[in-house]
């Protein structure tokens, strides 16, 4: 029972921590990433679709993207979701390829980046301790039970396990934002 609640945890800690890496790979570092356009949809025919649904994409170089579309009448739809989508790139369109220019972020606008990315990585340190959190109240909850039969040696032990792979993975979203801030800041 109690080493199925660290299970649970560290699984949940995990889906934290990927979810913050696929947040990362959404922010803009001065370079081309074809993350950046992740979130962006496309209306095909009437349904949203992934802009990676309606085309190929492409990087030529660190500080382009191409997109070219499967259907030639896409071409207008495309220009228009990134357009309205918050990546801050203007599309240039030459009728068959929409080319992408990553323009060298200012210091500004780098420093806004990173406290963005320090945000996002705050919040998934709240959500690791509130996973730390849940295991701990439905550990003490289960130590009630009658029927359980655990000590307090036992669940003293599990508490400070969970407290270790929550320290742990907090460790891993500090690392994972040093290096996405080293990455932004690097001109």
């Amino acid at each position: 029972m109690l080493s199925e609640q660290k299970k649970k945890a560290e699984e949940k800690m995990n889906k934290a921590i990927e979810v913050l890496r696929k947040e990362f790979t959404s922010l803009r570092t001065g370079r081309a990433s074809l993350g950046m356009l992740d979130g962006i949809t496309v209306d095909f025919y009437g349904t949203p679709t992934p802009l990676s649904g309606v085309s190929n994409m492409a990087m030529p170089d660190a500080r382009m993207i191409t997109i070219q579309p499967w259907d030639a009448k896409m071409l207008g739809e495309i220009e228009k979701a990134i357009l309205k989508s918050d990546v801050g790139i203007t599309p240039s369109n030459d009728g068959k390829i929409i080319r992408l220019g990553i323009p060298p972020l200012t210091e500004e606008r780098r420093h806004q980046i990173v406290k963005h990315a320090k945000k996002l990585a705050e919040d998934a340190r709240v959500a690791v301790r509130n996973i730390r959190r849940d295991v701990n109240d439905d550990i003490k909850k289960k130590s009630k039970d009658k029927n359980a039969h655990v000590s307090e040696d036992e669940i003293k032990k599990l508490q400070d396990e969970i407290q270790k792979t929550t320290d742990s993975y907090i460790m891993k979203i500090d690392d994972l934002l040093a290096h996405k801030e080293k990455e932004i800041m690097t001109v």
